[in-house]
């Protein structure tokens, strides 16, 4: 570990618990890109911003210099959204190992793990799972999983994060873990767009069965294990993000059902964007993802909530299984 602490770039909500979380275990350095908003958060020892409510340890040391929080460090966790993982990554030395906890997608759609590798990263991890910010910068029992190639990376972040009230869980299965925390956004905003148009409970619960079996779908066309998409990444993440307040995919679809602008104060809801590269993706290889499809034909504007609706349950007859 780094005599400054556990570099934590990215001073959003989820990046302030992370490193609230670390903190437990030793000293952390959580990086702000902007100096003025890195100032005061050092002042005020509260993000009141992202996770209002939360203090900031001791232990926690806040910095906009970027070059300064990773030197010597051995691994940084990298928590900024996935329309700004290209750019920080270009300021990173390549031989620092890298922790990706965005749950999006690169520019062109791929993995941001492959983007981290095309990028002359060799060591590089992702971290995903059931973890709201809100209850994890409080200490409240949370597990998460942290994959990848590199068992002893793994091993190590699972050293330094791991505490009472937050259980790590290391895996190889890099592209179950990180796709898994993709999609179910997706599915997060078509439970939130269920929830603002008073749908009630069976069929959020038939959304989730069936958003379920599109994750697996996909998950598996694309290499992932299938127990993956049963574990802490796959199942556990969606009914976390379907079911509670905290998410901001399921607020967001919930606000886009009334009407509203799903932005909620500037933060970033991965799956408005995501939705759209999933269905080309599905689209382009002939799989059929027909929840994906409704919320990104929703998200776009091409379709009002209620003909997204229509859409699924407008669906031929078939057996359960069959798709």
């Amino acid at each position: 570990m780094p005599v400054l602490g556990l570099p934590v770039l990215g001073a959003g909500g989820w990046g302030t618990a992370l490193a609230v979380n670390a903190a437990r275990r030793g000293p952390v350095t959580l990086w702000a890109r902007r100096p003025e908003f890195a100032a005061q958060l050092a002042q005020q020892r509260v993000n009141a911003a992202y996770l209002p409510g939360v203090p900031l340890p001791d232990a926690v040391r806040v910095t906009a210099d970027l070059q300064g929080a990773v030197d010597g460090a051995d691994f940084a966790l990298v928590v900024v959204p996935s329309v700004g993982m290209p750019e920080l990554l270009a300021e990173l030395p390549r031989t620092l190992g890298v922790v990706l906890c965005a749950k999006g997608l690169a520019p062109d759609g791929g993995q941001l793990t492959g983007l981290a590798r095309a990028m002359g990263f060799t060591r590089v991890a992702v971290l995903s799972g059931p973890n709201h910010a809100e209850e994890i910068g409080r200490g409240l029992p949370a597990a998460t999983v942290v994959a990848s190639r590199d068992e002893a990376l793994a091993r190590a972040v699972q050293a330094a994060l791991m505490t009472p009230g937050l259980r790590v869980y290391t895996s190889r299965d890099e592209t179950g873990v990180e796709l898994g925390g993709v999609l179910k956004n997706v599915m997060a905003l078509a439970a939130g767009l269920g929830d603002g148009l008073g749908l009630g409970d069976n069929a959020k619960s038939a959304l989730i069965t069936r958003g379920l079996r599109e994750m697996r779908r996909y998950l598996l066309a694309l290499g992932a294990h299938e127990d993956t998409v049963y574990g802490l990444s796959g199942l556990g993440d969606l009914v976390a993000t379907a079911t509670s307040r905290h998410s901001r995919n399921r607020a967001a679809g919930e606000a886009i059902a009334r009407g509203e602008h799903p932005a909620q104060g500037g933060k970033v809801v991965e799956g408005l964007r995501t939705a759209g590269l999933l269905d080309a993706w599905a689209f382009s290889h002939g799989h059929d993802l027909p929840i994906v499809r409704a919320v990104a034909r929703v998200a776009a504007g091409e379709w009002t909530p209620q003909t997204g609706i229509e859409s699924l349950m407008g669906r031929g007859a078939r057996a359960e299984h069959e798709g």
